[in-house]
């Protein structure tokens, strides 16, 4: 289809006086990887359950592969494949015939679903696991069943939604390189909902930050990055050692703080510890080395880095705080 395959406008849903969702817009492109990315409590679940016609908006409109789900949401839910972050499975069934339990539902005939629950098995790493009962699968091979039974009827958009709680940091790296992998093969439209910022930032073309249930800012890493730190580009980071001393520890932060407060180019610096954490407008590593050694103080460590998703969400987050 043309245009977006996610449309929202408008989009609110309240409970009461209390608003969950409000005023959201957003579109999302057709093979793009979107993450939600906001606290436990944001709205970002239940934006999903409008998408899939869970639940109704208070107002706004939406529309899912061109269709709307509060009026046709069967027709939403053959195109969606939809991950919740608890999976459930019939505990007594094999991965097997819990994907073809899914295919039958789906009205796919017998030796074809057989078929494709083989491959999609073979696809998310479950080869050789098929005849385990669910009930014995690992939290992170419950993941990867899922992931294989939003596949079975070959959605056009998969939601996750917290998809690797629980997960240990190994196969949260395997699920997400997975979720890129078939995303790019399948040309798969992924919305992934996460408080995660690393996991948001590592699989994710562009990020929506999502604060309570208002969409702050959409965007891809390095335009929000440069929207927000148009004057102070470049983090550059100096490790100094102290004294022992907390009193004189102090005076000598004290002091090197305001040093380097002094050097042109340097935006604002942050302590935390006994790391200088400078925000610059380009590169002054060498005047900040120069500073500190030429003060008599030993520099331990200098590195300097762009801002990552961390910075992007604190310092909207922090926007939107001082705001309300």
């Amino acid at each position: 289809m043309d245009g977006p395959v996610i449309e929202l406008t408008d989009l609110t849903k309240k409970y009461g006086s209390f608003t969950a969702v409000g005023n959201l817009s957003l579109s999302v492109d057709k093979g793009e990887i979107f993450g939600l990315l906001g606290p436990n409590g944001a709205g970002k679940s239940t934006t999903i359950l409008m998408m899939l016609g869970l639940t109704e908006p208070t107002s706004g409109t939406l529309r899912v592969c061109g269709i709307n789900p509060t009026t046709n949401p069967v027709e939403v839910k053959r195109k969606v494949g939809y991950l919740p972050e608890d999976v459930g499975f019939y505990e007594d069934y094999t991965g097997f015939e819990n994907l073809m339990y899914t295919a039958r539902l789906n009205s796919i005939p017998e030796r074809e679903a057989r078929e494709r629950v083989m491959h999609l098995l073979e696809r998310v790493g479950l080869s050789g696991e098929e005849s385990k009962k669910a009930g014995k699968y690992s939290r992170g091979m419950r993941q990867r069943l899922g992931l294989a039974d939003v596949l079975v009827k070959e959605p056009e958009v998969i939601i996750l939604d917290e998809p690797t709680l629980g997960i240990d940091p190994r196969g949260v790296n395997e699920f997400l390189s997975l979720i890129v992998r078939l995303s790019r093969e399948e040309k798969n439209t992924v919305l992934l909902s996460s408080h995660h910022l690393h996991q948001i930032q590592t699989v994710c073309d562009r990020v929506g930050i999502f604060v309570g249930g208002q969409l702050i800012a959409v965007g891809d890493i390095d335009a929000l990055s440069r929207k927000l730190f148009s004057h102070e580009p470049l983090a550059i980071e100096a490790g100094v050692s102290l004294p022992e001393n907390p009193v004189k520890a102090a005076e000598t932060i004290a002091r090197i703080k305001q040093k380097l407060g002094d050097i042109d180019g340097i935006v604002s610096v942050e302590v935390s510890g006994n790391i200088f954490r400078s925000a610059c407008s380009g590169d002054v590593s060498g005047d900040i080395a120069r500073v500190i050694l030429d003060s008599g103080y030993v520099l331990t460590s200098l590195s300097g880095k762009e801002y990552g998703l961390d910075d992007i969400y604190n310092r909207y987050f922090e926007g939107y705080e001082k705001q309300r």
